[in-house]
């Protein structure tokens, strides 16, 4: 695979599986250049006499499609060039979509009520005169923000206290109903009663608003009679100070007129979870998918993912799931069955599989193999995964009681440009702990230039299914190695936290004796030609690693966590990163710190990082970039205007392709891959 190729990475969305259990709708986006955007529509996908795909709509980006649950209707979000995505309605079987809401800031999550005839959404409220409410009103000229709390932005958000993000219901269109035409104004018909604003369906006014406040929202899941919702937010008084979450239910009462939204907290902060999905079981129950944060509720450092149900009458939640043996993905949903059990994604040694967990706790895994599932949905025992691997970006498959079957083909254009594949390797570290990861090597006898590569995080996890970026590089005559050291998911609680409070030593070490190990396993790697790079917590290793260790003939540090003390008050996890991960003392913090230790690096240095990157901000690499010219080591630093943390995977194409070119062209600069080519390096 070539930079030029990333056009052919299709993203496939969770599936949406119809209730007559004959097909599946699932959402295919991906990269294009000339759209400078991510494209994509909804496809059809039959389980059946194996019809080939059909495209659904035709929207520039459709996205997180879900059938109702009469089957009569597909809703799905709609987002076209610069404009937020809202949310939309269409016959399940095709047809013209009818758009259902028309938020200022645009839809970012929806459900569908029990009995199809509503949607509840999540959308972000602006504040009055903020963000276009005031039409020709330039940010640039907007009130100043008065900030009193620590939480007050996000990363790809941006300012998040002026526009909280709150509950709507609205009534589902009918698809099949006459289009009202747009109303104009007239000095003697008045405008007709219940008449939509221009664009929308009669009836799509009628929206209401079920929260408020000066917190946020996230989660959404009807009562399985439909007259409450379940809803996660954070409204204790100490929510600035921790990352505790509680469990809300919404009566909204009637949609039109009538007494307004009832709540009632039915799992409190004091239950010291951060909740991050949740589910509705038909038996009244609460299922959640969440991480214990401590009695102080910060203690956030590799914590895993762990399912739980509330029992009717709001009992003490029960956990199902053991935190030390199971790893459950926060960003997969969940999907729930009839019986009672929930079908979740669980991390465990660079795979995610799909586990099944009975009511009682009894846990079945339901896939297998090196895959990593990222979505899926279950209907009267029919069960469809989406999932990458070794040589598929996005596909699809229907998981029987004995293996899966794939029904569709998504990648095979992206195959046919040539993927490596990877060699699996544990190798013991100097203290005799196992490490494991995988080395990618391109074709030939070698010897060929090395690099290391280690991942962000630290608790996630590189997988089977490698990135493109290690595709590239494999392309262009690099061999890669990289590998989940301890701190990495996948692999345990003690695993993840035993770098707590201690970065930069045993997963320094891992990483290293990791390489050693895949030299060692393989002559025609050339051990004196190595690079070493990495990105947000890898940028941080890797600068840490230079500091201490002068083998590399170059190194990229990307979107780096890089000087600690500027971190807090900067980044949108300041607070409770640092002081987790470091701690809370300068002296530790310092002790820890690639600026600090940026006057022993000689390594010649590429920082790559984002303008608007709110997680790891611009500054991090600035102050570095900084103190490396200062003392006189070869660095660059590149920039990317208008991009954020997620630069690598969701940044515009182009620039995801800039960032491509800028790579190779500083490994082919100080770590060429023809031997004797002349290297940059001083």
């Amino acid at each position: 695979m070539k930079a030029a190729d990333l056009p052919l990475l299709t993203s496939v969305s969770d599936p949406t599986i119809h209730p007559e259990g004959d097909r599946v709708v699932v959402s295919v986006v991906r990269p294009d250049f000339a759209a400078d955007d991510y494209v994509g529509q909804l496809w059809t996908v039959f389980l059946a006499g194996m019809p080939r795909p059909r495209l659904l709509t035709r929207g520039h980006r459709d996205a997180a499609p879900r059938f109702s649950p009469d089957g009569r209707l597909v809703a799905f979000l709609r987002s076209s060039p610069a404009t937020p995505a809202q949310l939309y309605v269409m016959a399940s079987g095709g047809g013209e979509p009818v758009p259902v809401t028309d938020a200022a800031l645009g839809v970012t999550e929806y459900c569908w009520s029990p009995d199809s005839t509503s949607l509840a959404y999540i959308a972000r409220v602006p504040e009055a005169g903020r963000y276009g409410t005031v039409p020709g009103l330039a940010a640039e000229a907007e009130p100043p923000r008065i900030v009193t709390t620590l939480h007050y932005r996000s990363n790809g958000i941006g300012y998040t206290a002026d526009r909280r993000a709150h509950v709507f219901l609205v009534r589902a269109p009918d698809p099949w109903a006459e289009p009202v035409p747009a109303v104009v104004p007239s000095a003697v018909v008045p405008a007709e009663p219940g008449a939509a604003p221009s664009g929308l369906p009669r009836g799509a006014a009628n929206v209401r608003q079920l929260t408020g406040g000066d917190f946020d929202h996230t989660g959404l899941a009807f009562s399985p009679d439909g007259a409450a919702l379940l809803t996660i937010s954070a409204r204790h008084p100490g929510r600035d100070e921790d990352l505790r979450s509680e469990l809300v239910v919404i009566a909204p009462g009637p949609v039109a007129g009538g007494p307004g939204a009832r709540e009632q907290i039915v799992l409190a902060a004091a239950a010291d979870l951060t909740i991050a999905q949740i589910g509705w079981g038909q038996d009244g129950s609460i299922v959640f998918l969440a991480q214990a944060v401590g009695p102080d509720g910060r203690d956030f450092v590799a914590r895993s993912g762990t399912l739980y149900r509330l029992g009717p009458g709001s009992n003490p939640p029960v956990r199902l799931t053991d935190p030390d043996e199971f790893d459950l993905e926060a960003r997969a949903a969940l999907s729930l069955t009839r019986d009672g059990a929930v079908l979740a994604v669980n991390r465990a040694r660079g795979r995610a599989q799909l586990i099944r967990v009975a009511s009682d706790g009894t846990v079945t895994h339901l896939t297998r193999g090196d895959v990593v599932v990222s979505g899926h949905d279950s209907r009267d025992g029919l069960v469809v995964t989406t999932y990458r691997d070794a040589l598929t970006e996005g596909d699809l498959a229907l998981v029987g009681p004995m293996d899966a079957r794939r029904l569709t083909d998504f990648s095979a254009a992206l195959r046919e440009t040539g993927l490596a594949t990877a060699r699996e390797l544990t190798v013991p570290a100097g203290d005799g702990y196992p490490v494991h990861g995988w080395v990618y090597s391109p074709s030939g006898r070698g010897p060929h230039p090395l690099l290391l590569l280690i991942h962000g995080g630290p608790f996630a996890q590189a997988t089977v299914a490698g990135s493109e970026e290690i595709q590239v590089l494999v392309d262009a005559g690099y061999a890669v190695a990289e590998c989940n050291p301890r701190g990495s998911a996948g692999y345990g609680q003690a695993h993840g936290r035993a770098i707590r409070r201690r970065l930069g030593t045993v997963d320094q070490s891992d990483v290293l004796d990791f390489l050693a190990g895949a030299l060692a396993a393989d002559p025609a790697l050339d051990p004196g030609r190595l690079g070493l790079m990495g990105g947000s917590y890898g940028g941080f290793l890797a600068a840490w690693i230079t500091a201490h260790d002068q083998r590399f003939a170059a190194v990229i540090v990307e979107r780096g966590f890089l000087d600690p003390e500027t971190f807090l008050g900067t980044s949108d996890i300041g607070d409770f990163f640092v002081d987790e991960y470091l701690g809370r003392s300068r002296e530790l913090r310092l002790a820890q710190s690639p600026l600090e230790a940026v006057g022993r690096v000689s390594t010649p240095t590429l920082l790559i990082h984002s303008e608007q990157d709110q997680r790891c901000p611009l500054s991090q690499a600035e102050r570095y970039y900084f103190a490396l010219k200062r003392g006189g080591v070869t660095a660059e630093l590149a920039i990317f205007p208008g991009e954020d943390h997620e630069l690598n995977r969701g940044g515009t194409p182009r620039h995801r392709l800039q960032r491509l070119h800028l790579i190779l062209d500083w490994w082919d600069r100080y770590l060429p891959v023809t031997p004797g080519k002349p290297s940059a390096r001083r």
